[in-house]
């Protein structure tokens, strides 16, 4: 089974964060329920690090510094090898329809770089920014427009 993070964060999101009932806390039960379920355990253990990271990472937007608008993102030599040309423009194209502000977008770059694959693509990228915005207190409306970016499969901007 070739299993990356990301498979995991899928499945963890569709198990235990879409649904209305309470979440199971227990984090040994989750990495025990993951690893039955046929997920590498050293992915599974990188999945829950990834987590744990992100939960770190959670910073008030007035703690980064206002972004005129039409500001553009430079990415650095990593991050252009690491995010593939369609990812930036997407991540671009949910900044300017405020579905990311300048912090999640900052975000959504450093947990995309935190998977540890070789060249992030859209869809991996898609599961990153709704991990962030599920994680983001006051970020519903985002989320919801981000969910239907995902599992309706719409074309998120065109090129």
């Amino acid at each position: 089974m070739n299993e990356n993070v990301v498979d995991i964060l899928i499945y963890l999101y569709e198990n235990y964060m879409d649904n209305d009932q309470d979440p199971t806390s227990d984090q040994s039960q989750i990495h025990d329920e993951l690893i039955q379920a046929g997920f590498p355990e050293q992915e599974v253990n990188k999945a829950f690090q990834w987590m744990d990271e992100l939960a770190l990472r959670q910073a008030p937007e007035d703690h980064f510094p206002h972004h005129p608008q039409g500001s553009t993102r430079i990415y650095t030599d990593e991050e252009q090898r690491r995010i593939d040309a369609d990812s930036r423009g997407l991540l671009m194209f949910l900044e300017q329809n405020s579905i990311l502000n300048p912090a999640g977008r900052e975000l959504v770059i450093d947990r995309a770089i935190a998977l540890g694959t070789h060249t992030i693509g859209v869809e991996e990228l898609k599961w990153v920014v709704l991990m962030v915005l599920i994680n983001q207190p006051g970020q519903e409306t985002a989320f919801a427009q981000m969910e239907e970016l995902v599992y309706n499969d719409i074309p998120a901007y065109l090129h």
